[in-house]
């Protein structure tokens, strides 16, 4: 059976990921993993280094009409990113009793529209949502950008493992559901 880990972070997921692109490769080889996936919190600072280091180990597939090879990578570069989702992203004032509550969300590139929908939000989350240490994106802006992103149910901190941990399992229910749509 083969496995392609969808939920890494590198170094570039600060004081959270340890992973050079270049080990995380070897690695990913040694095991004979098909695809790997880099998910960094936040921000998508690893993705060009990432896939650079993909097309830099190719193999043939076949041939184009004029006889040219036509090369895919080794190992299939993923790029997605774990973001922070909070209820508002505009909102930046907050007390002991009213915590800024983020969720984590992995969200994954299906195709070239999803990488850009992607850079949108990273982005909007650093020049909009921006609290504290963390750049922030809310439901209505993944509503806006989601065409061509894959969701997963991702990590304990994300909000369908906490709505299944503290709500109802209709709830939860629910959650997956918005997620799944």
């Amino acid at each position: 059976m083969q496995f392609s880990h969808l939920h890494v972070h590198t170094q570039y997921s600060l004081l959270d990921g340890a992973a050079g692109i270049d080990s995380l490769y070897k690695k990913a080889a040694k095991y004979n993993m098909p695809a790997v996936a880099i998910t960094d919190h936040g921000n998508m600072f690893g993705v060009f280094e990432f896939v650079k280091q993909a097309w830099n180990n190719t193999k043939i597939i076949g041939k184009d009409d004029k006889g040219n090879d036509i090369r895919e990578p080794v190992i299939k570069p993923i790029v997605g990113c774990e973001f922070y989702v909070v209820q508002d992203m505009h909102r930046k004032s907050f007390s002991k009793e009213q915590k800024d509550e983020r969720y984590h969300q992995v969200l994954i590139a299906k195709n070239k529209k999803g990488y850009q929908n992607l850079i949108k939000l990273t982005s909007l989350g650093f020049i909009e949502g921006y609290y504290s240490k963390y750049p922030r994106i809310d439901k209505p802006l993944i509503e806006k950008y989601h065409e061509g992103i894959i969701a997963t149910t991702c990590c304990i901190g994300a909000y369908v493992p906490q709505a299944i941990l503290h709500l109802s399992e209709t709830q939860a229910e629910q959650e997956f559901q918005w997620w799944h749509n």
